[in-house]
Order: C-alpha cells, then sequence, then structure tokens
C-alpha cells in the first residue's frame, strides 16, 4: 500500500460521547464491541501516525439543533436518536471522546445525516485542500462507517478502511461490512495504513 500524506485525509466516524462513551446514549449498543475490539487506542495510533506524517485529519460528527429540529427520521436509527434526545449540538453528547480527542488543526465537521458528506461541505473542504483518498475509521463500521465510505466512493475518492479501527454492535455486523467492502475500496490493518505513513 502507498498513501501520499498531502493527498490523504483520515477521517474518524463519530467518536462522540453519545456514540462511543462509556455512559452516552448508544453506550447499550456499541460499548461492547468498542472495549473489546481496543478500538479507541487503535484509532488513536492511526491518529497519532496521521498527524506525525503531515496527512489532514478529519472528525466527524452527527449532531442536531436544539428540539432535533433538523432531524429527519426516515432512518430507523435516527428515530432512536429523537426518543433519546441524545446527540444535540454544543452538548456534552456531540464532544469527541478524550481518548480521541481533536488537535488544532483538525477538522470538525458537524452534520445531521449518517454519511459524513450527506449536508456537509466535507466534499468541497477536501477537494479545495487537494484530498483524493479517505482513510476511515469508527464506529459504527456498517452504518456511519460503511454510508461515508460509499459516499466518498462515489464521489471519486480512493476509499480506505482501517478494519481493526472500526466497530459495530456486534462481531457479525462489522465483519459483514467488512467482507463486502473490498468491492468498494479497500480494507486495511491499523498497521498497514500506518507503515504506508
Amino acid at each position: 500500500m502507498e498513501l501520499s500524506t498531502s493527498t490523504t485525509a483520515f477521517i474518524a466516524c463519530h467518536f462522540e460521547n453519545d456514540v462511543v462513551g462509556a455512559d452516552g446514549a448508544f453506550a447499550p449498543f456499541f460499548r461492547t464491541e468498542i472495549e473489546r475490539r481496543e478500538v479507541l487506542s487503535v484509532a488513536q495510533r492511526v491518529l497519532d501516525g496521521a498527524r506525525q506524517a503531515g496527512a489532514q485529519v478529519v472528525y466527524t460528527r452527527v449532531a442536531f439543533q436544539a428540539g432535533h429540529s433538523d432531524l429527519v427520521t426516515n432512518i430507523p436509527l435516527l428515530g432512536v436518536v429523537a426518543q433519546q434526545g441524545s446527540l444535540l449540538v454544543d452538548t456534552p453528547g456531540t464532544e469527541i471522546v478524550d481518548e480521541v480527542k481533536p488537535e488544532a488543526n483538525d477538522w470538525t465537521p458537524t452534520n445531521p445525516k449518517v454519511s459524513a458528506f450527506a449536508s456537509s461541505d466535507l466534499d468541497e473542504k477536501l477537494r479545495a485542500a487537494g484530498i483524493d483518498t479517505v482513510v476511515l475509521f469508527g464506529v459504527a463500521t456498517n452504518i456511519s462507517v460503511e454510508s461515508t465510505g460509499r459516499a466518498a466512493g462515489d464521489l471519486g475518492y480512493r476509499v480506505i478502511v482501517v478494519e481493526d479501527a472500526c466497530s459495530a454492535a456486534s462481531p457479525e455486523a462489522h465483519d459483514a461490512t467488512i467482507a463486502s467492502f473490498g468491492l468498494l475500496g479497500e480494507v486495511a490493518s491499523a498497521a498497514d495504513v500506518l507503515a504506508a505513513l
């Protein structure tokens, strides 16, 4: 694998307190697998390596305005957000967890959809920066990571998913996405990606 740090962005998907935090709204869904797979520590190694190499780091956040006024519940998972009253802008639930905190030069776009490219300016920012490759990881593999990866592929980016820096609600859900994503992009380990840097 080869990566050009000047044209590659590392996109960390939904490492928010409500999604991956031990006490977050979605902890009953995702926390067991996050801990079992040690996703946060693997993600931190990837983020550290990306920064040291000079690549752009991006944290995507899903968040909604007060009262969930911009929430469209056509997707059942987003209906759960409304029921829980979670993922509201400017609340602790949408802050990135301490284990993988953003740094000064990282981007943190916010959008009210599952894919980081939907209803956001992420595509425009990446293109303006000369990015043609995105390295994706986060929670959940089969939801935000897969949705963002499919959108990125459709937009013409080279897409790499860091398999061991992702998790889903179950091993089976994670494995299903990883098994099929090789037809849509590339799947690599954190070690592979760091070696390429």
